[in-house]
C-alpha cells in the first residue's frame, strides 16, 4: 500500500536554533499534517497524550504531556495547553500545568475540563477552566478535583453521555509493581450529568477487573486505555487495548458495565474480539448520522506484518487508518491516513479525535524526521500534529 499523507501545512516558527555540534538545522518540511508543537529527541522530553476538544465558541483546544528521562512524569508531570482560533491552521500555547498526566480535555455543561492523573501512576484528578484553557483549578482535595488517591492509569479516552450520566473508563495500577500490563485493572467511573465533576463523592466507580494470566491461553499480558462506549444493546461497555505479544492479529476486550455503573463483568471466551490496532491506544465513537462506530487505529498493514513477523504488535506504530463498525465486533477498513515505511523511528500513535460536522479532526503523537536526528524511536515522539478527514461519512458504505 502506498504511503498516504494528509495535506502538509508548514508551521511558521519564530526562530530556528542552529546545532553547531552536529551541524544540524531543524527541517520540518516532510512532517505530515499541521505541527502543533515539537520537542527534539535531544531534550529527553517526549510528547505524549495528545487530546483535543472543541470549545463552545468553535475554537479548538489541545493538550499534551511530557514523558522521558528528563521529564518530571514520575514526580509531578507537566502538561501544556494550546488553542487554535482558525480551525487548526495555527496553534498557540496558552498555559502549562504542573501535576497533570495522561489527560483528556472535554467540554461538559459548557465548561472545559481536563481529567487524568497527576503523574505516572498517580492520583485520579480533574481540573476546570473558565477561560478557555488559560488558567486551571488546582485539585487540592475531594471537593476540588482530587477524585481518587493512589496509583491509577489512563489515557486521553472518550467520555460518553448516556442514561443521565457521564461515563469514563480508567485503570487501577496498584497491581504487581514494576510489571507493566499485569498491574492494570479495568474499571468504569460515572457521574450524574447535573452533578459537579469536581467533587469526588459525586462519582461512582465499578468494581475493578484484575489482570488474569490465564486469558488467551496464557498469552494475555495486559489490558489498558479503555473506551467508554454505548453498545448496540443500549448498555455501556469498556473496550480496552489488549496486549498479546505472540500474535500480529490484534485484539480488544469488551468489559460489560451495569446500568448503575457499579458492576463490571467479562467473559474471556466471548469478549476478546479481533480489532485492527488493538494492541495500541485507540478511541471509539458512535456517529448517529451514519449509524456506525468509528475509530482511528494503529493497524498493521499486511506488508508490514510480512516484513516483521517476530515483532510485538504493540511496537509497530507506523500506520494509522480509519475503520468503522455497525456492531463494535466487526471492523471494516475505510482509509489509510498516515504511513511511513520505517518502523523503528517513525510512528503515528495515541490519536485523539472528534466529529466536526461532516469531518473528523484529530491529533497524533508523531515520531518523524525533524532535521535534528529525528525521534528517539517510534514510541518517543517529537511532534504533536493536527489532521482533518473530510466528508468521512461518504466512506461509510464503501
Amino acid at each position: 500500500m502506498n504511503p498516504t499523507f494528509l495535506k502538509i501545512v508548514p508551521l511558521v516558527l519564530a526562530s530556528f536554533t542552529f546545532h553547531a555540534a552536529t551541524a544540524q538545522m531543524p527541517d520540518f518540511s516532510k512532517v505530515p499534517g499541521i505541527i502543533v508543537t515539537h520537542s527534539p529527541a535531544s531534550s529527553g522530553q517526549y510528547l505524549g497524550s495528545p487530546s483535543i476538544a472543541i470549545l463552545p465558541n468553535g475554537d479548538y483546544v489541545a493538550s499534551h504531556d511530557f514523558f522521558g528521562p528528563k521529564s518530571t512524569e514520575h514526580v509531578s508531570a507537566i502538561s501544556r495547553i494550546f488553542r487554535s482560533s482558525d480551525k487548526g491552521k495555527n496553534w498557540k500555547q496558552v498555559s502549562e500545568i504542573n501535576g497533570q498526566f495522561w489527560s483528556k480535555l472535554f467540554v461538559h455543561q459548557g465548561n472545559l475540563y481536563l481529567m487524568g492523573t497527576n503523574r505516572h501512576h498517580g492520583n485520579t484528578i480533574i481540573r476546570k477552566s473558565t477561560d478557555n484553557g488559560a488558567t486551571w483549578t488546582t485539585p487540592s482535595n475531594g471537593n476540588n478535583g482530587l477524585l481518587k488517591e493512589g496509583e491509577y492509569h489512563c489515557a486521553p479516552m472518550p467520555l460518553v453521555e448516556h442514561n443521565g450520566k457521564l461515563w469514563r473508563a480508567m485503570e487501577d495500577a496498584a497491581g504487581p509493581p514494576k510489571q507493566w500490563g499485569k498491574r492494570y485493572s479495568a474499571f468504569m467511573m460515572s457521574i450524574p450529568l447535573d452533578a459537579d465533576p469536581m467533587i469526588a463523592a459525586n462519582w461512582t466507580s465499578s468494581n475493578i477487573m484484575r489482570f488474569d494470566s490465564t486469558y488467551l491461553n496464557g498469552h494475555f499480558t495486559g489490558w489498558l486505555e479503555g473506551n467508554a462506549v454505548l453498545s448496540p444493546d443500549g448498555s455501556i461497555v469498556d473496550i480496552l487495548r489488549v496486549d498479546d505479544k505472540t500474535a500480529l492479529d490484534e485484539k480488544a476486550a469488551i468489559v460489560k458495565i451495569s446500568a448503575d455503573g457499579e458492576m463490571a463483568t467479562f467473559d474471556p471466551n466471548n469478549d476478546f474480539i479481533p480489532f485492527p490496532g488493538g494492541s495500541k491506544k485507540f478511541a471509539i465513537r458512535y456517529d448517529p448520522k451514519s449509524k456506525r462506530y468509528w475509530t482511528i487505529s494503529n493497524y498493521i498493514p499486511d506488508e508490514v506484518k510480512a516484513a516483521n513477523p517476530a515483532k510485538s504488535p504493540a511496537s509497530i506504530r507506523n500506520s494509522q487508518a480509519l475503520f468503522s463498525s455497525a456492531d463494535l465486533r466487526n471492523w471494516t477498513f475505510k482509509k489509510q491516513l498516515l504511513h511511513h515505511p520505517d518502523v523503528a523511528k517513525h510512528g503515528f500513535q495515541y490519536v485523539d479525535w472528534l466529529f466536526e460536522a461532516k469531518n473528523i479532526i484529530f491529533l497524533s503523537r508523531t515520531a518523524f524526521d525533524d532535521g535534528l536526528g529525528g525521534a528517539h524511536n517510534n514510541h518517543d515522539a517529537n511532534f504533536m500534529t493536527f489532521h482533518r478527514i473530510k466528508n468521512f461519512r461518504k466512506m461509510a458504505k464503501k
